[in-house]
């Protein structure tokens, strides 16, 4: 291959990866809690393919990581006393059998020990550390802006509310979770819960559409790119049989 179809393949791979991400975008447009990503590209110099002077190197694109917008998405009225959605840079701190995980899904319920769940089923923490249980027959949980959770004049637990100095230490698993190894939460005091209610993806799902068209055209021209290569050195190679 020459060094056309080298740098053309390389935009190529990494508008494969920047595709995969906007379609999830497109796909979690309705996942509570969710954050959009978006891929982040460099340029690398190597040596060319060719027998070139280093002082003309070609220039490869690269797939460098990708970066996720925790900009607060809308809060949206769900009808469920267990609902929260935060409001503010934070998240609701659970356990799970891998350890402490971290989310801003705040769609809530009940498990059968009474203890307050997210909807994976993780054990929501209080500011000790502990699963917050609900009485049995204790009424409908109250829970107010500081994340206290009462019924009737009993309080039974108040939710740990966290932040992070360093977002992009967090790594992303399923169900809306993350993972902070080595990185210790703060207290995050400002952020407000709001009870029945959950907060939305912050995609905005015509932008990603638009970029998705934007995505798909850039690599049909990159497919044009190397066709078009491929096929001016099939045809060199042709000429100079021909003309031995």
């Amino acid at each position: 291959m020459d060094n056309t179809t080298f740098v053309a393949l390389s935009k190529q791979m990494t508008l494969r990866r920047e595709l995969d991400i906007v379609a999830n975008n497109i796909a979690n447009a309705d996942t509570a809690g969710f954050k959009v990503e978006s891929l982040m590209s460099g340029v690398e110099q190597r040596r060319p393919a060719k027998d070139v002077p280093l002082d003309h190197p070609v220039r490869f694109t690269l797939d460098t990581g990708v970066a996720r917008d925790f900009a607060q998405g809308a809060l949206k009225p769900t009808g469920n006393t267990l609902d929260v959605g935060l409001e503010g840079d934070g998240f609701l701190s659970v356990t799970t059998e891998a350890g402490p995980r971290y989310t801003r899904d705040g769609r809530l319920g009940m498990d059968a020990q009474g203890q307050l769940v997210t909807k994976a089923g993780d054990p929501v923490l209080d500011e000790g550390g502990a699963p917050i249980v609900l009485r049995p027959g204790g009424g409908p949980p109250n829970i107010s802006a500081n994340g206290t959770v009462s019924q009737g004049a009993a309080v039974v637990g108040k939710i740990a509310v966290v932040r992070f100095d360093n977002l992009s230490a967090l790594s992303k698993e399923g169900d809306g979770r993350y993972a902070a190894d080595g990185v210790e939460p703060l207290p995050a005091p400002d952020v407000q819960l709001r009870q029945g209610m959950v907060e939305g993806s912050n995609a905005q799902p015509v932008l990603e559409v638009v970029k998705l068209i934007e995505l798909s055209r850039a690599y049909e021209r990159m497919t044009r790119m190397v066709d078009s290569s491929q096929d001016l050195s099939r045809r060199s190679v042709e000429r100079l049989g021909r003309s031995q």
